[in-house]
């Protein structure tokens, strides 16, 4: 069980005198600017909205979502103890401290009230979001790697890695599990789905599917990644991240529920109907 070492991976990019930029930083950055242009591709394939003018507005909104959502969704889900005895702390997001499952519900908070303002579905909005959305879990996953973070369990398989910071023994690379599961293998379903033009028509397709396969890959992925070390096993020995993924599958199937149920839009149709 000697394992693959650690590859020698500054977590800096680029550092000049204090001001450093990690490449933690530069995955949202290019995961946030990505999927954008992908959103900007599927939203020419359909005449639904949303529109490029939609998008380039709500861009906006979503980052203002994923980052607060993902802190809140960290204070709450995984360290409200320590938070409620250092309040001040929360907002030291430098620190580290985000949560997939928060900046999701911050991001689907958002686009509801953006797509409401704006007069149209939010599903339609959803399914675009919903479909770029694996393009910043591959960045996010593999940062996460290089930050030598969210490790796996140990393993005696030939491609386990020995973290710095947890122990000598090789761990699985949950991180590359997720950023292959989570990330490219999701984007490429979705990629499908997408470009359906009978599925363009039924909006909440593409969203609850997204919904259903991060949870199923995020379920799954736990079963050998370290659980945090402030929560461990919880109900049934699941870790927190199994248990929130539970409700995001269900949710996903009552999107696809709804969206069968209901008449295809038609190209004179607005989503808003």
């Amino acid at each position: 069980m000697t394992g693959i070492p650690f590859p020698d991976i500054d977590p800096i990019a680029l550092q000049i005198g204090p001001f450093a930029i990690r490449w933690y930083a530069l995955a949202y950055l290019v995961g946030f600017l990505a999927g954008w242009r992908y959103c900007l591709h599927l939203a020419r394939l359909t005449p639904f909205r949303p529109h490029r003018a939609d998008l380039d507005d709500y861009l906006t909104w979503a980052v203002v979502g994923t980052i607060l959502g993902g802190r809140v969704g960290y204070v709450l889900f995984y360290n409200l103890p320590y938070y409620l005895e250092s309040p001040l702390a929360a907002l030291r997001v430098w620190e580290g401290g985000m949560s997939f499952h928060g900046g999701m519900l911050g991001v689907i908070l958002a686009l509801i009230l953006f797509a409401l303002k704006r007069g149209f579905s939010p599903f339609a909005l959803g399914d675009v979001i919903a479909a770029a959305a694996p393009i910043g879990l591959f960045f996010g996953r593999i940062a996460n790697f290089v930050n030598a973070e969210l490790w796996g369990r140990t393993t005696d398989l030939p491609w386990g890695v020995v973290f710095p910071g947890a122990g000598p023994l090789p761990r699985h690379p949950s991180q590359i599990y997720e950023a292959i599961l989570e990330g490219l293998v999701l984007f490429l379903v979705l990629l499908y789905l997408a470009h359906r033009k009978d599925i363009r028509a039924r909006p909440g397709i593409v969203g609850g599917t997204f919904l259903i396969g991060y949870g199923i890959c995020r379920f799954l992925v736990e079963f050998v990644r370290e659980p945090d070390a402030q929560l461990g096993f919880l109900w049934f020995g699941a870790t927190m991240g199994q248990l929130l993924s539970l409700p995001m599958i269900a949710v996903g199937i009552v999107f696809i529920w709804r969206a069968m149920r209901r008449p295809p839009l038609t190209e004179t149709a607005s989503a808003a109907a």
